[in-house]
């Protein structure tokens, strides 16, 4: 053990000797660049005015780097000497301040060879005019600050996070967008012609009608009668960011004229005092997609402005510092001026609004294209495919308990990447390693910590119960099933009875009340004024069409007669005070949240049969003209008819 100990010793003492003798090297060699650089009778001569010429003779390395330092920094108070821990840094410091000597001696040495040639050519006075060009063509715009930002940017740019989620669960291909086919197909066929069509896509978020579009242009340019060129731009644009300036000083979407004087044209055109034309992204898209998201919420005076572009394919341009006869406006500003920017593009918009609620002059130019709600079978099927995408592995019931809480693709993606998240966090906290697995309690945490409520459709009851009728109903194009309900008493003075009902359900629920009593007293002879009657919306839905007409009559008729309604069966359609069944809308909806609600037949009015291609699997549809037609699919063994008769089968 003693021998090794003095080994040591002895390697450390080499090895501090071998440090020594490089430090002396090093500066032996800083020495001699100095000298070469400045001059060896300039350096003697400058050491002995800044005190550093005995140090510079010195046989301590400590003393002579003291020496260095007072004759590069020119500072002859510098002291103490640096110490042998220091004498590293201090040797660093001195190559820093040569380094950046010789920069500023090479760019002066420049400056000066170039400033000699130029005052052969120009006259002396031109001296600091020549001086400051010389500068800027040597250094341009730039200044430390300036490249320390630009510095700093790229080193921003090298710095990468992974891609989010979303950006990786989203559909690569239209095959991968789930639950639309049809609509997907209706959108290639409008790109597929040699006549495309501007169009509006209406749907409930989430479904992928961004995604849809964006990648319809890959795919229409591969087609045979496609007009679109494989460079065609895909521009996409919120609109709920565009904004009408009275001014029209700024456009973002159809361009502007940048005045010379208020609004900064470019420095060679505000000299001449020329306005600059600047295309907005309706000219950025010629030739391609101008797809706006959310086209429902732009300005109205925009919405006027873009009508005005689709028709005319062009974005012209005007200002009062114009002047078509200067012969100093640039050739490509004349043209703007004079025959405008080309704006020659699909406009493809996407709401989430209905159709009754965009502006009716865009309706008119576009045709329209709905994406279906999401099923839970579809919300099953994202999750599964999100999972095998993220490499995670899924306990079987977790897709059933998202399809639970949601109706939206995207937020289907969130949730997974939620509880993916939540478990490699578990992981790493517990400190365990390999695989995770998420499970229906990870699922069930992250849709607690996100205070999300559960969307599953309610469940019909089945069997027959007395007053309470199930109507059809759309909100946001998702439907669902209405539980409407009434009871009635004899009113305790004959022909004084009441009516009440919940007046959240609006004025529609009131009108189609006293029209059910005019056709139930048509049909039956009943008088509802010897009735004292309560109609219900249970859950406090909202009527706003009179789509609820049928369902109200079926209702009371049940509640007066005391006869039992079938609960497998669900109706909408408005009544006329003669009993006929008029047609409403939303009727692919309706029939998607009768589905959801596990109904078996659906009531339609006969003049909505041109409504439905086929009718969705294990649902029957009926259709009727009359009351009269209705009635015996609600209740068993009655039949009525005009007059007030009645027969029992």
């Amino acid at each position: 053990m003693t021998k090794n100990c003095s080994a040591t010793k002895t390697a450390g003492r080499f090895k501090g000797l071998e440090e020594k003798e490089q430090l002396k090297k090093e500066i032996a060699a800083f020495y001699t660049l100095l000298s070469e650089m400045i001059g060896a009778d300039k350096l003697i001569l400058k050491a002995g005015k800044l005190e550093a010429l005995a140090l510079l003779r010195s046989r301590k390395t400590e003393e002579r780097v003291l020496g260095l330092q007072r004759v590069v920094f020119e500072n002859p108070t510098l002291a103490p000497a640096p110490g042998k821990e220091e004498l590293a840094e201090a040797l660093q410091q001195l190559y820093q301040e040569m380094a950046e000597q010789m920069a500023r001696r090479t760019v002066e040495e420049a400056l000066e060879r170039k400033v000699s040639d130029r005052l052969q050519q120009r006259h002396e006075e031109y001296l600091q005019e020549i001086k400051r060009q010389l500068l800027k063509e040597q250094s341009g715009p730039e200044n430390p600050q300036t490249l320390k930002k630009y510095a700093l940017l790229e080193k921003m740019k090298r710095r990468k996070l992974n891609r989010s989620a979303l950006e990786i669960l989203r559909p690569q291909s239209l095959p991968e967008i789930v639950g639309q086919e049809q609509a997907i197909e209706a959108l290639l066929a409008k790109l597929a012609s040699p006549h495309p069509q501007h169009m509006i896509i209406y749907g409930p978020p989430g479904v992928g009608k961004t995604t849809a579009a964006r990648l319809a242009l890959t795919a229409a340019k591969a087609l045979a009668n496609s007009v679109f060129t494989m460079d065609a731009p895909f521009i996409e644009v919120d609109g709920a960011t565009l904004r009408w300036d009275p001014r029209e000083t700024t456009n973002t979407l159809l361009g502007s004229v940048h005045d010379p004087i208020y609004q900064g044209a470019k420095r060679e055109l505000v000299e001449g005092g020329v306005p600059e034309p600047k295309p907005g992204l309706v000219t950025e898209a010629h030739g391609g997609i101008l797809f706006i998201d959310e086209i429902g919420e732009m300005d109205l005076h925009l919405q006027g402005k873009l009508l005005k572009v689709l028709e005319d394919k062009k974005v012209t341009f005007e200002s009062a510092y114009y002047d078509p006869v200067d012969s100093q406006v640039p050739k490509y500003i004349r043209k703007l001026f004079a025959e405008g920017a080309p704006a020659d593009f699909l406009l493809i918009g996407a709401t989430t609004r209905s159709p009754e609620e965009i502006n009716p002059a865009f309706r008119s130019r576009c045709t329209a294209v709905f994406f279906e709600p999401l099923t839970p079978l579809d919300i099953r099927r994202i999750v599964t495919e999100a999972a095998l995408k993220l490499g995670v592995p899924l306990a079987p019931e977790v897709p059933d308990v998202v399809s639970e809480y949601t109706t939206e693709g995207r937020q289907a993606v969130n949730i997974l990447a939620d509880a993916y998240g939540l478990a490699l966090f578990r992981q790493s906290r517990n400190g365990l390693a390999g695989a995770v697995c998420i499970t229906r309690e990870m699922i069930l945490d992250t849709l607690r910590a996100s205070r999300l409520p559960s969307h599953s459709a309610r469940k019909t009851e089945a069997g027959w119960q007395t007053g309470k009728v199930i109507g059809l109903a759309v909100n946001s194009f998702l439907g669902s099933i209405l539980e409407i309900e009434a009871v009635a008493f004899q009113a305790r003075e004959k022909g004084k009875g009441r009516i009440r009902f919940n007046e959240t359900a609006g004025s529609m629920a009131r009108d189609s009340v006293f029209n059910a009593a005019a056709v139930i007293r048509r049909l039956t002879g009943e008088e509802i004024q010897d009735y004292d009657l309560h109609v219900n919306v249970i859950g406090g839905a909202r009527i706003d069409g009179p789509s609820a007409g049928l369902a109200v009559v079926v209702a009371l008729l049940s509640a007066i007669k005391g006869w039992p309604v079938a609960q497998d069966v669900a109706v909408t359609g408005e009544v006329s005070l003669r009993g006929a069944v008029r047609p409403v809308g939303g009727t692919v909806e309706k029939l998607f949240g009768a589905r959801q609600a596990g109904i078996t037949k659906v009531m339609l009015p006969e003049e909505n049969r041109n409504d439905l291609s086929a009718a969705p699997d294990k649902l029957e549809i009926v259709f009727v003209r009359t009351v009269e037609e209705a009635l015996p699919h609600f209740f068993r063994n009655v039949t009525l008819t005009a007059g007030g008769s009645q027969e029992k089968l």
